[in-house]
C-alpha cells in the first residue's frame, strides 16, 4: 500500500486541500490519503487556531465518504508536542508495510531544514509529494546541499494552481466578503452555522 500522509491545522479545509490530495493520488499512484489533523502545531503557537472539535468536523465533512481519503486520529491521540517525524514513525509502526509519502506545499519544502530533526524525518518518509504555490519556484540544489537526500525523495505535483490558503480564507470571511465557492458545500454550512472565523 502507498499512503499519502497530508498533515496541517486545516483551519479551514477548502478545495485547494482536496485538489491537492487527489492529483497526489494520480500522480504518485496511492492508495489512500491519511489526512492528519495536528491539534497544536508548534510552528503557529501564537495564533489564534479554531477548537480541534469544530476543525476535525469541517474536516469529515470536507473528505466526507471518497473512499480514497481517511482522517487518521495519530496526532490527535497523543500528547503535545506534535513533530512530523514522530507522526511518520508511528505511522510505519502502524502500517509497516506501506510506502509513506508525505505531503507538503512548496513553502514547506523550502523550510524544511528548520523543522524538528530534519535530517531524521528525511530518512523516515518514503518520498514528499510537493505542491508549489503559483509564480513560486523551490530551489532543490540549494536545498540539496543544506540536506542531502532531499532532491531524490522530492517530487513536484503538477495540479491547477489556485491562489488560496486557509488564511486568505479566514480573512475573507471575517471581512464579510464571497467565500461559498471555496468549500465543500457541508464544510460552507458548517461555517455558517457556527459562525466561524468571525470576531
Amino acid at each position: 500500500m502507498r499512503y499519502g500522509i497530508f498533515g496541517g491545522t486545516f483551519d479551514p479545509p477548502h478545495i485547494g486541500h482536496l485538489i491537492l490530495a487527489a492529483e497526489a493520488c494520480s500522480q504518485m499512484s496511492l492508495d489512500r490519503i491519511l489526512w492528519v489533523l495536528t491539534p497544536y502545531p508548534p510552528h503557529k503557537a501564537r495564533q489564534k487556531i479554531t477548537p480541534l472539535e469544530h476543525r476535525l468536523e469541517m474536516l469529515q465533512a470536507a473528505i466526507g465518504n471518497d473512499p480514497l481519503f481517511e482522517v487518521c486520529r495519530v496526532d490527535i491521540d497523543r500528547p503535545a508536542p506534535h513533530y512530523a517525524v514522530d507522526t511518520v514513525n508511528i505511522l510505519h509502526q502502524l502500517f509497516p508495510k506501506a510506502v509513506l509519502i508525505y505531503l507538503m506545499g512548496g513553502d514547506s519544502l523550502a523550510d524544511l531544514p528548520t523543522w524538528h530533526t530534519p535530517e531524521s524525518f528525511l530518512a523516515a518518509v518514503d518520498g514528499l509529494g510537493v505542491m508549489l504555490r503559483p509564480g513560486r519556484q523551490v530551489d532543490l540544489e540549494a536545498l540539496e546541499k543544506i540536506l542531502p537526500g532531499v532532491a531524490e525523495k522530492a517530487q513536484i505535483l503538477h495540479a491547477p494552481l489556485i491562489e488560496i490558503s486557509s488564511s486568505q480564507l479566514r480573512q475573507r470571511i471575517n471581512q464579510g466578503l464571497p467565500y461559498r465557492y471555496f468549500f465543500s458545500e457541508m464544510v460552507y454550512d458548517l461555517i455558517r452555522e457556527k459562525g466561524l472565523y468571525l470576531d
